[in-house]
């Protein structure tokens, strides 16, 4: 959305009008689901994508045609097997193209406030809607995402990632969250280990005591956290704080006989057992990973999937044709 915003404020600084391609709807299997985007010009495809292949050569042939016509519709894309555009999907995809003259002073404004808000992290709602400006809410609103004919979007403005020990494994995995929309924040008790210029792909860098996290790091019930430290002592004195506390994750990296030993001195410390139990440990899928930067995709894979289920849990996720994951 970020760089969607970006390239309109642009062409409208140019004096070019532009279309907005957004899906409200899909149907069976397609590449991308509701909420996927692209921002079409007079040159075609600026940004974005709705899912690449015939739904996108078929969403920009129509972008193309209502520029020039200088009209917004509601179309559905075919991604079926046949015909000149023949798709291996099977599924519908139902999208909203809104015409955008590049005189419009409200689309002019809304593009600034969306960039505003997820340059400073602040959540939002940007509704949409055929026949009308689009509008940036502060809360959900009620009812369906897409009811037919408005859909209201959450800004993107990143789920963070702390991770707890700023090791050779961090180093790794860092780069590779950032790269898939994560924010990133690395916490480590040594100097030496927690450095911005260590980690400059990072938010945020904390040198602070494991034994007290919120002195140095304020948590919040949307964060995922990361636990690989440099010993058994300092993730017991992590995880003993974590899970006393909601969170959207808790990982940890270690061997099973590490887990046991952690686990036994967290039930000792009274931390309860179903909060144990929502640790994800050994952390990341299971693809046999052995070096940090294998770890950092495997690790990288869990939190895509559960930053999904909560997306999908929040009404905002996409569902995808597998051949196209």
């Amino acid at each position: 959305m970020c760089t969607i915003f970006e390239a309109l404020l642009s062409l409208l600084d140019r004096g070019e009008d532009a279309v907005l391609v957004t899906i409200v709807s899909a149907e069976g299997s397609t590449p991308r689901g509701a909420g996927a985007q692209l921002l079409a010009g007079r040159e075609g495809l600026i940004a974005g994508t709705v899912g690449g292949g015939p739904g996108e050569a078929q969403a920009l042939a129509l972008a193309a045609e209502l520029l020039r016509k200088k009209q917004s519709a509601l179309r559905r894309l075919e991604l079926r097997h046949g015909g000149e555009l023949d798709s291996v999907c099977g599924g519908e995809q139902e999208a909203l193209f809104q015409f955008i003259p590049h005189d419009s002073a409200a689309w002019r404004a809304l593009a600034r406030e969306v960039l505003e808000r997820l340059e400073s992290h602040e959540t939002g709602w940007l509704a949409l809607e055929m026949g009308a400006d689009p509008v940036l809410l502060d809360e959900r609103p009620g009812g369906p995402a897409w009811d037919g004919k408005r859909l209201a979007l959450p800004l993107p403005v990143g789920e963070r990632v702390v991770i707890f020990g700023g090791g050779h494994c961090a180093l790794a995995l860092v780069p590779v969250l950032r790269s898939v929309g994560f924010r990133v924040a690395v916490f480590d008790d040594r100097p030496e280990f927690a450095g911005a210029e260590r980690f400059p792909e990072a938010e945020t860098v904390i040198c602070h005591a494991y034994t007290d996290i919120a002195a140095g790091l304020a948590l919040t019930a949307e964060d995922y956290a990361v636990v690989m430290t440099s010993g058994h002592r300092h993730d017991f004195e992590v995880e003993e704080q974590l899970l006393r506390r909601p969170l959207a994750y808790v990982g940890v990296m270690g061997s099973r006989t590490k887990t046991a030993y952690v686990n036994g001195k967290l039930r000792e410390a009274g931390v309860p057992e179903e909060a144990i139990g929502r640790v994800h440990t050994p952390i990341g899928t299971a693809i046999k990973a052995v070096t940090p930067e294998e770890i950092a995709v495997s690790i990288t894979g869990e939190l895509i999937y559960e930053r999904a289920l909560r997306r999908e849990a929040a009404g905002a996720v996409e569902h995808g044709c597998p051949s196209h994951l």
